[in-house]
Parts: C-alpha cells; structure tokens; sequence
C-alpha cells in the first residue's frame, strides 16, 4: 500500500464507522455539546450568583476600611513633605521609574534573543509565585517583576509619611498593605498562569468549578464573601472530630458543662476546668485522639471539665462580662466543686477567656472565695497598651461601626471577626484560598483545623462593646481598674499561683504583651513559658509530634527582651512541663470519676448541642 492510499473504513467512509461522520466531526461536536452544557451551567449559576448578590446586607463603611480622616491625614502629610522636602520624594520616583524603565528594555532585548527567555531576575522568593511560568515564562516574569517593583515602591512611599501619629502611621501602613497584596497579578485570572493552564487543560471545567465555589460561599453567608476554608461535609462533630468521650452535665443561657469519662483508675483530687475563647469553638482543644489536649489531660489522671459557650443570637444582646463572669466562670467553678466534692480547682482560661478569668480571680479576691487553687493562661491579654496589628481595628471609627451594627442586630456576627482576622493574614487565609477554590477549581481540603477555623461565633452587644471599650482601646484593667459587678478589677489581686503559656509568633495575644500583664498581677508564685509557633499551633502542641520546643526563664522582673535573652530553650512539647507544675500543687489521687456518678443527671453525651450551632447573623 502506497502512502497515499487512505485506509477505509467498514463502512467504505474511511471514517471509524460513525455513520458518515469522520472522528474529527465527532470530536468537534462532542466539544460543541461540551460547550453548550458549560453555558447551560454558567447561565443557572449566573442566576444563583445574582440571588447570592442580593441576600448582602449595607454595613457601615467602616468597617470596610478606613474612613475618609485617614486619606487626607496622608494626604496632607504627603503634600507637606513635597513642599518642605521635594528632593527626597523625587529622588524616590525618579528611583522608581528609573527601575521600571531599565527592566522594561531588559524585557525586550531578552524577548529579541533566542532562546526566548526573560531577563534576569532579582526580586525576592515569593511562594505565590512558585508556578515555574513566574520565572521562565517571558510574559508572566514581567508582570511579576513590574508588581514587585510598584509593591516596594509603594511600601517606600508609606514608609516615608511623615507627621502623621504613630497609630495614623500603622493603619496606613495596614491598609496599603492590603491594597498591595490585592493588586498581585495571581488573583487575577488573565495573570495566572497556572489557573489558565488549567482552565484550558479541563476544557473550562475548571472555572465552572470556580464559579460553583464562589456562589456557594456567598450563599452560605448571607452575600458576604467569606473564602470556606475547608470542606464542611468531609466532619461532624462527635464522630470524627471531638470524639473524647464524656456527658454534659450542667446547661444554663449560657453555657454547658462536659466531664470527660476517665482514662485511668485513680485521678488527681483537684479537678481541672477549662474556659475556651467563646469567639471560637472549645473543639480546638479536641480535634482528634493524637492531637487532642483533652485526652492528654484526662490520660495524666485528671477529672477534666469544659465549658461549652453557647453560640449567642438576638436573645442575648444584654449579655455583657459581668455575665460571662457570674453565670458563665463562677456558676461552672461552683458546679465542678459540687460534683467532685473539692473546694478548689485548677482553672484554665484561653485567649478571651484567659482575660476573663483575670477579672474573675479578682472579683473572688475581693469577695473572699478561695475556690480556685491554681489558674492557667493560654495566650491571654490583660495590658492592652500595645494593641500590636489590631490596632487598625481598634481606632473610634471602626469601633463605632461595630456599635451600630450590633444594636442593629443585638450581635457581633461572626462573619465580621472573621474576615478580620483573616485580612491580618491575607495572603494564607484570603487570597491563596480564593485562587485555589474560584480559579483553579479546587475543592477545600478536609482539615479538621481549617473546619474549626470556619466554624466561627458570633457575640452578645454588650457584652463586645465592653470588652472593646473597656478593655481594647482604655485598658481599664491596667490602667485604675476595669468597674463590674460593683467591684474595681485589678491585676494585682490575682494571688493565687499562676502560669501563664505565651506564644512566638503569636499575631492575636503576642507574647511578649502577654509576659507584661503577667508580671503585673500580685501572685508571688508566676511561671512564664513561650512557646514556639503561634496562636493555636504553639498551644496544641502534643508531646507525641515533638514539633516546637518551648522557653522558660524564672526571672520575671525582666522586661520581655531581657527575659528572652536569659531564656532555656527546651526540645519538645510544653505540655509535660504544665504537667509537672500541676502535679507540684496536687492533692493526693482518689478514685476515678464516673460522669453522671452518685445519681447526677447528665444531660447527653459530649461535645453537647451548643457547639454544634452555627453562627446565624
């Protein structure tokens, strides 16, 4: 056969038998139907998009940025330096452009060469631009470099404001941070090569994936962008995350009351209980058997109790700290005491709830109740002098934002705290999330972390207000005394033996604030640890990972710098090292106790029904 004969067909087509129709006619209409199935699916979506869309609600525009004072404070300051001191702002764009120009001719007299290949490169490692078209890709290595150099440009330009007030300086300094990590050339489809190459490789399956994403997000917070994190199906509470077992047994408005079933045969006489932050769910200290803080307790042989906040709606606007304090901490303290026949416990309070128990072992100080033998403190803040990255967030204007809309709603709704938070680390909980899920198409991963991390709280109005109020922005409890239930709390009534957990890179409770208001309260006997990582990884931190070691220095007279410096650095979890010094205050071992035991009605089994709330604005 020659190599012009053409092989036919059974059918004499030369086709494949496709009844006339040659196999590129039949690819071609499978693409035209795959098409027509992709437009059919945009147009639904296109619709639900627009539903999505008109659930939004108007909030106060401050809380969406920063309000008007700020720009033309910068813009002033700006205009006055230009006067008082042209040269140096000239300098500093002549710099720029000078830059831009010299990489734009490189550009093109490396595109002119062959191989094709981009100029030399030599802006910083930036893991958003891992994909290797960032660095080979002639076309993509140029926007890459261009945004680099406007990013630092315009970092320089911040950095060079001057008369501003050093609170003025930060949220600038924030908020063109922001702007800076928006306008990077990966969240934008047309600049993303790695979201093109995939688009194309799926046929645009991808983006219908994406656009599927993004409605389902929107339709789940009422309008608002909020970037799911993780996949929500893939867990269920007391199945396969929160599993430690053991019975509710004690439920007010409030909150309700777990005993954790024991692990061993005789327990430490002092029972322990733990106070969560009510801004998130007390599952982070429970997430699974190998990580779970719970079960470690419990397994060094101690009656282990947890308070479970409930998830507050319209019904507890007049909530405020007072009745965190009386029907929350002490109404628990009372409970655990009655069901394990102890007059004392070991008290623990995380984040907010560690600033709350401060206030609580001053108001028993001042009333004379000695029912807490030792307390704990995870990552807690009780000196607010330095409000660190939330300072942006804690100016008047955004303040007064959050006071209308919760006397609006009665609630702090979750989904502001949330978005808060994730824009002090926008690029790790905003962006790369929203190019993974809405440009490539991805489904959120199953992390038991991530879940909890979405899994948010919303807050009563009185009970936000006072806290921001009272707390963030006058820092009462330092500063004369913070007024509640007809007492002055102070940090220097705390006496009872203390330690406190700090953590490294901690961007919520930093540190070294966290140091200061420990070596303010009057107990003579304070331990201090850091430990690495941040504000949930340096807490859960389990011995069996032997992932982050942990400082300790003896010394608190020390400022936080001194202290550090003279600082033993331990391999391994801080974990048994808290172990120990409870074990140093304990008084004896008695039999395990049996949750629901000498006729104690229990009221379910753990995690209980209000952890399993979701936050509804």
């Amino acid at each position: 056969m020659t190599t012009d004969q053409k092989v036919q067909g059974p059918d004499g087509t030369g086709g494949k038998g496709t009844g006339g129709k040659t196999g590129t006619d039949a690819a071609s209409a499978a693409e035209t139907e795959l098409l027509e199935e992709n437009l059919r699916k945009i147009d639904a979506l296109t619709k639900r998009l627009i539903a999505a869309f008109s659930q939004k609600r108007q909030i106060d525009p401050s809380l969406q940025g920063p309000g008007q004072d700020l720009m033309l404070k910068a813009s002033t300051a700006y205009m006055t330096e230009w006067m008082s001191n042209p040269a140096k702002l000239l300098e500093h764009q002549i710099s720029y452009w000078g830059k831009t120009l010299k990489h734009y001719v490189d550009a093109q007299q490396a595109m002119m060469q062959a191989p094709l290949s981009p100029p030399q490169d030599p802006t910083p490692t930036d893991k958003r631009f891992s994909d290797p078209h960032w660095a080979t890709h002639p076309y993509f290595n140029y926007l890459k470099q261009q945004y680099m150099l406007s990013s630092e440009a315009m970092r320089q330009a911040v950095a060079d404001v001057e008369g501003l007030s050093p609170k003025d300086k930060q949220r600038l300094e924030f908020f063109s941070r922001q702007i800076i990590d928006m306008m990077s050339p990966t969240n934008f489809l047309a600049t993303n090569p790695d979201a093109l190459e995939r688009a194309v490789a799926t046929e645009g399956e991808s983006l219908i994936r994406g656009l599927e994403n993004l409605i389902a997000d929107l339709e789940a917070n009422n309008g608002e962008l909020i970037v799911r994190l993780a996949d929500e199906s893939a867990f269920e509470l007391g199945r396969n995350i929160a599993t430690s077992p053991g019975k509710v047994v004690y439920r007010n408005n409030l909150f309700e009351l777990i005993q954790y079933s024991p692990s061993t045969e005789k327990v430490d006489a002092t029972p322990i209980v733990i106070f969560p932050p009510w801004i998130n769910k007390f599952y982070i200290l429970d997430l699974k058997a190998q990580n779970s803080l719970v079960k470690w307790i419990v397994d060094q042989g101690y009656t282990l109790f947890m308070v479970s906040w409930v998830n507050p709606d319209q019904s507890h606007r007049d909530i405020g700290m007072g009745d965190y304090i009386e029907d929350g901490f002490l109404t628990a303290i009372r409970e655990v005491k009655e069901i394990t026949a102890q007059e004392q416990v070991h008290a623990v309070g995380y984040c907010i709830a560690g600033t709350t128990l401060s206030l609580t072992l001053s108001l028993m100080k001042q009333r004379g109740d000695t029912s807490v033998k030792s307390a704990t403190f995870f990552t807690a803040l009780t000196d607010f002098s330095d409000q660190g990255e939330f300072q942006p967030f804690l100016t008047d204007d955004f303040i007064d934002g959050i006071e209308a809309e919760t006397k609006d709603k009665g609630i702090l709704p979750s989904v502001i705290m949330a978005r808060t938070f994730s824009f002090l680390r926008s690029n790790d909980l905003v962006y790369g999330p929203a190019i993974k899920s809405y440009m490539l198409g991805d489904t959120p991963p199953a992390f038991d972390l991530l879940y909890w991390n979405g899994d948010g709280a919303n807050l009563p109005q009185r009970m936000a207000m006072e806290y921001l109020r009272g707390l963030c922005q006058q820092n009462k409890l330092v500063e004369g005394g913070f007024e509640l239930l007809g007492h002055r709390l102070k940090l220097e009534d705390i006496d009872v033996p203390l330690i406190a957990i700090g953590c490294e890179t901690d961007h919520i409770a930093p540190w070294k604030d966290s140091y200061r208001g420990v070596r303010m309260m009057g107990s003579a006997d304070k331990t201090f640890v850091m430990t690495q990582s941040g504000h949930i990884a340096g807490i859960v931190n389990p011995p069996s990972k032997g992932k982050y070691g942990h400082y300790t220095n003896d010394n608190l007279s020390l400022d936080h710098e001194d202290w550090l410096e003279g600082a033993k650095f331990h391999e391994g979890s801080w974990w048994p090292r808290w172990g120990a010094w409870l074990e140093n205050r304990s008084d004896g071992k008695v039999d395990a106790r049996i949750p629901g035991e000498k006729g104690r009605d229990t009221l379910g089994e753990a995690p209980g029904t209000y952890v399993v709330r979701k936050a509804r604005g």
